[in-house]
């Protein structure tokens, strides 16, 4: 018999991965705040885009509004829950979802950011599993309708990280990857916090950037100024990392120890990450935009303090400077509040 599983949080990632569970028979309720999004959903389906014809898909879903979860109970409790949100919303969404877990039911965090620790604050580190989604690059553009801006990549390259917090594989993280698979690559790791600050890693070196910049995910790898500053944000978070005990996990055909030599300034290694960056956007449409640079256009409040924020923040714990996360917090602090907007000439000076 199969799970019966909750979404909460059905935007951009969330969206995408339950929709095509849904499509593939699995039992899902999307479970949203935003109004629209959720009525769109009811009365025309689930729209789904991608880069080519065979990834368009329209879904019939059951979709409800934060406000009718109780109602959820007259079906039985659910064997799993996915908080797929912003980071600053992760502690109350699991509260609002953990009564109606059955008695062995656990929540998923799908998330940018490190949430795992919040989510077990709520319902134990017993009931809490990471999810990491690693260049999934899509979008909510309107209700409704959630289009995908980087090829799809099979086996090839495992887009979700799926793992425990304590390390070990375990038969219900090899099933939640099997879930993921629906929507591409997946693995079970048992490196959960290494691959969250793998990809933390590339959150704090794109997304605060795009918000800062008004840049796509192309137009920063190919901007000097953006592309410099990606560089060096990327290497002081890999350099705090390691000096925390992570061990990182190697972003596609380049290793940590390349981005840090580059970021402080080794040419050889500069060159291999700039020739990196570059032959990145031959991979992605030109729609593809970080979801900090997505929320900076639709003024929605970022996450800078959960990435950036977050690395200066452990960094000051053990006594490591990280100027660089520093400063971006403080420059998308101020395009939030109207004080700059968004422009490359924002990290000149990086």
């Amino acid at each position: 018999m199969g799970w019966r599983i909750a979404m909460v949080g059905a935007g951009a990632v969330g969206g995408m991965c339950a929709g095509h569970m849904a499509r593939n028979g699995e039992d899902v309720t999307f479970i949203d705040p935003w109004p629209e999004h959720v009525e769109n959903m009811r009365n025309n389906g689930l729209e789904l885009r991608g880069m080519t014809e065979a990834e368009t898909h329209n879904v019939p879903v059951k979709a409800l509004h934060i406000t009718e979860v109780q109602n959820t109970q007259k079906e039985g409790p659910f064997d799993v829950a996915f908080i797929s949100s912003k980071s600053y919303d992760t502690v109350w969404l699991t509260a609002l979802i953990a009564p109606y877990l059955s008695e062995h039911g656990f929540v998923v965090s799908l998330q940018n950011a490190l949430n795992e620790e919040r989510v077990a604050s709520v319902v134990g580190p017993e009931k809490a599993v990471g999810c990491i989604a690693s260049g999934i690059g899509v979008e909510l553009e309107q209700p409704g309708y959630i289009q995908r801006n980087v090829p799809i990549r099979g086996n090839e390259y495992p887009v979700f990280r799926v793992g425990e917090l304590h390390g070990r594989v375990t038969k219900r993280s090899e099933k939640v990857a099997d879930l993921m698979r629906y929507t591409d690559g997946s693995k079970v790791t048992n490196n959960l916090w290494g691959e969250r600050w793998s990809k933390l890693c590339i959150n704090t070196s794109h997304n605060g950037l795009s918000a800062s910049t008004g840049l796509n995910g192309n137009g920063m790898a190919i901007n000097d100024y953006a592309r410099d500053a990606q560089i060096k944000i990327c290497g002081e978070t890999a350099r705090v990392a390691q000096a925390l005990g992570f061990v990182l996990e190697n972003r596609k055909n380049t290793e940590p120890h390349q981005w840090i030599a580059a970021a402080e300034g080794d040419k050889k290694a500069l060159q291999e990450i700039e020739d990196f960056l570059i032959e990145e956007t031959e991979h992605r449409g030109d729609g593809q935009r970080p979801s900090m640079g997505q929320d900076m256009q639709k003024g929605r409040k970022t996450e800078i303090g959960e990435m950036n924020g977050y690395v200066a923040e452990k960094a000051s714990e053990i006594g490591m400077p990280a100027p660089y996360n520093l400063k971006m917090v403080d420059l998308v602090r101020r395009c939030e509040r109207g004080e700059l907007k968004p422009d490359p000439e924002n990290v000149k000076d990086y």
